[in-house]
C-alpha cells in the first residue's frame, strides 16, 4: 500500500493509511517546540498560561509572574534569590501587586509603547513648493549640493566649504514633518524583552533576532543536545522550513535600504541580503543548528507557518527526512507596515474602536475582537518553531512527545472576483482535517474531544465567513457545542506566524485542558453562525482534549487546516504500533530527557535563555568531503548521505 501511494500520487493522509491497518508509515510527532510572543516564551507553556491566567492557581499565578517579571527585566537572578530593581529578594509569595500589574499590562495587545516607537510622532515628509521672492538665497555645504544642479539654482562660494544659492523659480522641497498614527495597538513581545542583548546581534533586524531566539527555545527544551542528534542521523535526514510573509521591514533590513538614499544616508551591505524571507530558514541553518539538510521557506500569506508544516510532515511520512524544524519569525510592528494596512482599512484604528465602546477614547487592550462586535485585525510580532521527528526515531532517543500532525491540508479559493475576498478553498481544508482525525481517532473522539483554534482575525467579514465553515463541517459530522478558541484576542495578528500561536497554545490546552476564551468581547456577534459552536468569553475547562484543528485564512486565498493530535492520543496510537515492550523501554529513556528539559527551563526562568548562536564555528572545508559513487562522506557526521536514495526512475533506463 506505502509504494501504490507514492506511485499512484493521491493526496492520501496518515489517517487513511492507519486506519487500514498498515503501520509502515511514520507518524510526525511533536518533539520541541518554543518561542516568543505578546504573551512571553512559548516553550513550558509559559505565553499559554499567560492567555489562561485568571484560571490558574494562586501558586502558578505568582510562578508565571516570576518568570515573565525576569524575562521583562523587572526582576533578576542574582546569590540565589529573585531580586527586583531595587535589589531586594522576590519570591512568588512577595511580587507585590504594583508589579504584578506592570507585568500584566505590558504583555498581550497593548498600546504601542515609546520604547518601540512614538506613535504620536511618526516622521514623514511633506512636498512643498517654495516661491522665490526678489531676492530669495540660501547657504548650503557645497558638498551637499544636487546632482545635477538645477538650471535655475544660481551658486556664489563663500568659501571653500560653503555656498549661497539664489533661486528665481519655483523649487520643490520635501520638508520634515511628524504625524500621529490612526492604529496605536499592536500585539508586542512583553516589555523590556530585548532579543538583541541575548546574543552578538550585529545589527540583525528584529525579525531575524526572534528567529534565532525561537529556535534555540524550540530545540533547547527537547532535553536532548541537538549534536547527539545530528550524529545519529546523515545530513540529509535534517530539513527546516522556516519564513517570513513581510521579510524583515526594519532599518537594518528592507525598510533601511529603500529609505536610505531618499534621508541622505548610506545603504548598508546587510540590508539587502538580510530582507530576504528565507532568512528565517537561513539563520537557524547557519547559526543555530549548522544544518547540511534540506531547507525551504514557503509563503502562503497568513497560512505560512502550516504551508511550512505540511513540507515537513510530508518529508516525514513519506521517509525522506527523519527530524525536520518548522517555524515563522515576523516581526511586522513598524510605522510602515501599520500604515499599509491601516490604508488598506484592514487594522482596528483607534477612531472605529472607540466607537463601537461609546467611548472617547480606545481601549488598546480590547483591541482584538475574533467574533465579536469588531473593526479590523490588531498587528502582532511573533517567532514561532516546533522539532518534528518520525515517531520510530522519538522513541529511540527518549524524546518527549507532546503531540502529532497526521495531515495539514492547503487549498486555493479558485476564481474570484477580489483577491482579499474569502472563497470555499478553507472548506475543503477544514472539512479534510476533520475526515482526517475521524479516521486516526473515531467519530466520538471528534465530536467530543477536540476543538478548533480559529484564525479569528477580527475583521467583520470573517467572524462571519469563518463561522460558516465550522457550522457547515459541523453538521456534516453531526457535531454540537464545538468549542472554539481564537489566541489572536490575546497576542494579535502574528502574519506569518500567526498558526505558530495557535499550535503552541493547542499543545497547552492538551497540557492543561483550559480553553482561552475570548475575553475582548462582551458577547458573540449576531451575524457568526454560532448554533453548533461554543465560543465563550471566559476560559472553558476541556474533558480530555484530543484533537485540535488549526484554522488559517489567508490573503489571496491561502487557505490551510492541521489536524493536531494530544500527546495521550499519539501515544495510544504509537503502542498499537510499536508494542507495549517498546513503549515501556521508551519511557525510561524519557526520564532522562525529561530531567534535562526541566534544567533548561529552570536556567530560563532565571533568565539564562542559553541561545544556541554558532557563528562561525565548525566550519566545513573541501577537503571535509569525501564522494564516491553510492555515498557522501563528510567530517564531523558519523552516517554518510547515500546517493541511492535521491534515484527514482532506474528501472525505466
Amino acid at each position: 500500500l506505502y509504494f501504490d501511494i507514492l506511485l499512484c500520487g493521491k493526496d492520501y493522509t496518515i489517517a487513511s493509511i492507519f486506519c487500514k491497518g498498515v503501520c509502515m508509515v511514520p507518524l510526525p510527532v511533536i518533539t520541541g517546540f518554543g518561542g516568543f510572543n505578546s504573551a512571553g516564551r512559548s516553550s513550558f507553556h509559559q505565553a499559554y498560561q499567560r492567555t489562561i491566567f485568571d484560571s490558574l492557581n494562586p501558586q502558578s499565578k505568582a510562578e508565571l509572574m516570576m518568570g515573565l517579571g525576569t524575562m521583562m527585566g523587572e526582576l533578576r537572578y542574582d546569590g540565589g534569590f529573585y531580586r527586583n530593581k531595587m535589589g531586594s529578594p522576590v519570591d512568588a509569595k512577595s511580587i507585590g501587586q504594583t508589579l504584578r500589574e506592570h507585568i500584566l499590562s505590558n504583555t498581550l495587545v497593548r498600546r504601542i509603547p515609546k520604547s518601540h516607537f512614538d506613535v504620536e510622532r511618526v516622521r514623514q515628509n511633506k512636498l512643498a513648493t517654495l516661491m522665490p521672492t526678489e531676492h530669495t538665497q540660501f547657504v548650503i555645504d557645497s558638498r551637499k549640493l544636487p546632482e545635477p544642479l538645477p538650471s535655475h539654482w544660481h551658486c556664489e562660494p563663500i568659501d571653500s566649504d560653503q555656498v549661497r544659492v539664489t533661486i528665481d523659480q519655483a523649487s520643490e522641497v520635501l520638508l520634515p514633518s511628524y504625524y500621529t498614527m490612526s492604529v496605536q495597538s499592536a500585539g508586542l513581545l512583553p516589555t523590556g524583552f530585548d532579543p538583541a542583548s541575548y546574543y552578538p546581534s550585529r545589527f540583525h533586524p528584529r525579525g531575524l533576532q526572534m528567529a534565532l531566539l525561537g529556535a534555540s527555545d524550540a530545540v533547547s527544551m527537547m532535553g536532548i543536545d541537538w549534536d547527539d542528534i545530528q550524529k545519529r542521523l546523515p545530513a540529509d535526514a535534517i530539513g527546516v522550513y522556516a519564513s517570513s510573509i513581510m521579510s524583515q521591514l526594519d532599518e537594518h533590513s528592507l525598510a533601511g535600504l529603500l529609505q536610505a538614499r531618499l534621508q541622505g544616508k548610506r545603504v548598508s551591505t546587510k540590508q539587502l541580503a538580510l530582507g530576504l524571507n528565507t532568512m528565517p530558514a537561513d539563520f537557524v541553518n547557519a547559526y543555530v543548528l549548522g544544518n547540511l539538510g534540506v531547507t525551504g521557506s514557503m509563503t502562503g500569506a497568513c497560512a505560512s507557518f502550516l504551508y511550512n508544516l505540511r513540507l515537513a510532515v510530508e518529508d516525514i511520512v513519506h521517509q525522506r527526512r527523519q527530524v525536520v524544524v518548522v517555524g515563522c519569525s515576523e516581526a511586522p510592528v513598524t510605522p510602515e507596515i501599520i500604515d499599509g494596512y491601516a490604508t488598506m482599512g484592514a487594522l482596528a484604528s483607534d477612531d472605529k474602536l472607540a466607537r463601537l465602546d461609546g467611548l472617547t477614547r480606545a481601549v488598546h487592550a480590547k483591541a482584538s475582537r475574533p467574533f465579536g462586535e469588531n473593526c479590523g485585525f490588531t498587528i502582532a510580532e511573533s517567532s514561532q518553531y516546533v522539532v518534528l521527528m518520525s515517531d520510530e526515531l522519538a522513541l529511540e532517543l527518549g524524546a518527549t512527545i507532546y503531540g502529532s500532525v497526521p495531515g495539514v491540508f492547503v487549498h486555493a479559493d479558485g476564481p474570484k472576483k477580489s483577491i482579499s475576498a474569502p472563497g470555499p478553498g478553507n472548506y475543503i481544508t477544514f472539512a479534510k482535517a476533520v475526515a482526517c482525525a475521524q479516521a486516526v481517532a473515531g467519530e466520538q473522539v471528534v465530536r467530543e474531544q477536540s476543538f478548533i483554534q480559529a484564525h479569528g482575525s477580527s475583521t467583520p467579514q470573517n467572524r462571519v465567513t469563518e463561522s460558516a465553515i465550522f457550522d457547515k463541517v459541523a453538521r456534516a459530522f453531526n457535531i454540537n457545542e464545538w468549542p472554539v478558541a481564537a489566541v489572536k484576542a490575546f497576542v494579535g495578528h502574528s502574519l506569518g506566524p500567526a498558526s505558530g500561536d495557535q499550535l503552541a497554545s493547542s499543545l497547552g490546552v492538551f497540557e492543561h485542558h483550559w480553553l482561552p476564551g475570548i475575553p475582548t468581547i462582551d458577547k458573540v456577534a449576531d451575524d457568526v453562525y454560532n448554533e453548533r459552536l461554543l465560543i465563550s468569553t471566559k476560559s472553558v475547562e476541556l474533558n480530555r482534549p484530543s484533537v485540535s484543528f488549526l484554522n488559517s485564512k489567508g490573503f489571496g486565498g491561502n487557505n490551510a487546516t492541521a489536524c493536531v493530535l494530544s500527546p495521550n492520543l499519539t501515544k495510544k496510537m504509537l503502542e498499537k504500533r510499536f508494542g507495549s515492550k517498546k513503549m515501556f523501554q521508551y519511557k525510561t529513556t524519557n526520564e532522562l530527557t525529561v530531567e534535562n528539559a526541566s534544567e533548561y527551563d529552570k536556567a530560563v526562568k532565571k533568565g539564562n535563555l542559553k541561545v544556541r548562536y554558532r557563528f562561525g564555528e565548525n566550519l566545513i572545508s573541501e577537503q571535509d568531503i569525501e564522494i564516491d559513487q553510492n555515498k557522501i562522506t563528510i567530517a564531523g557526521w558519523e552516517e554518510p548521505i547515500l546517493l541511492s536514495e535521491e534515484i527514482l526512475y532506474e528501472d525505466m533506463k
